[in-house]
């Protein structure tokens, strides 16, 4: 008996931190990490939705209290990227958001730590 496995299509790109930085016009970046995560350093313009509270959105009784107003409105062809910390969430983000209707969702490599590591800005505090 014969076993064979198809390595199933990834629904999101991963992309490099280099390559994100360079680019004119980035998309969305929405770090999935904690509140306190995030408020300790983050990429400048990231905004928090941590990954337990996108996931419970799925649920839809409970989509407008945990999901803020500005994800609820985010129109579906909107590229979206996002970071964790070590790319161990953000995958899992990204798999959800593209099963969720999104046509492009990035997937930084490496999460903050590879961020950091490679010396790129930084900000710290609550998300405005």
């Amino acid at each position: 008996m014969t076993f064979t496995t198809s390595k199933a299509r990834q629904a999101f790109t991963d992309i490099d931190p280099r390559e994100f930085v360079t680019l004119n016009d980035p998309p969305l970046l929405i770090d999935v990490r904690s509140q306190l995560e995030y408020q300790t350093g983050h990429v400048p313009g990231a905004v928090n939705l941590s990954l337990p509270r996108l996931l419970l959105g799925s649920i839809p009784m409970l989509r407008s209290l945990v999901w803020p107003e500005w994800f609820r409105d985010i129109e579906k062809d909107r590229t979206v990227a996002v970071i964790c910390l070590s790319a161990h969430r953000s995958p899992i983000a990204a798999d959800y958001l593209a099963k969720q209707g999104f046509d492009r969702v990035w997937n930084l490599i490496g999460g903050m730590l590879e961020w950091k590591r490679l010396g790129l800005e930084t900000r710290s505090g609550k998300q405005p």
